[in-house]
């Protein structure tokens, strides 16, 4: 494939330190620019931004059914490399994640295999980080 221009989402967040330390500590992303109520991130060569909403009460997570699971909409994410999706999803899973969508392998075996996983930042953006064995499937059919 070839080489993609980064891309950048501004996302909501009702607690901008809380989301700060998620984003850093947790995923590992370098923090660049801030302000008061947002900061910038490194997400894996994408820029990801935190922005300050204030939480909405009664605010449901949609989601839609895809292969048996309720995949959250809307969601955000990365396409990994394998051995990052694995790194990560190990880490993930020591720190105690309570996942949406547990890690798992779709499509095994199969043009587009992917690997999949889903789970909630903590002010309640649905975040997806996936990876395929071989990119060039990424758009399969």
């Amino acid at each position: 494939m070839s080489k993609i221009p980064p891309f950048h989402v501004a996302v909501p967040v009702h607690d901008v330190q809380l989301a700060r330390a998620f984003y850093r500590d947790v995923l590992g992303c370098p923090e660049g620019r801030s302000d008061e109520k947002w900061v910038d991130f490194d997400l894996y060569g994408h820029q990801w931004v935190i922005h300050y909403k204030p939480k909405e009460e009664g605010v449901e997570l949609h989601s839609n059914e895809v292969d048996g699971h309720n995949v959250p909409v809307p969601h955000y994410g990365v396409v990994l490399e394998w051995d990052q999706w694995e790194e990560l999803s190990a880490k993930l899973k020591a720190r105690g994640t309570k996942f949406v969508i547990e890690p798992y392998i779709r499509f095994e075996g199969q043009p587009g295999e992917q690997a999949t996983m889903f789970f909630l930042d903590p002010c309640g953006n649905a975040l997806e980080f996936k990876a395929f064995k071989d990119i060039t499937q990424l758009f399969a059919k």
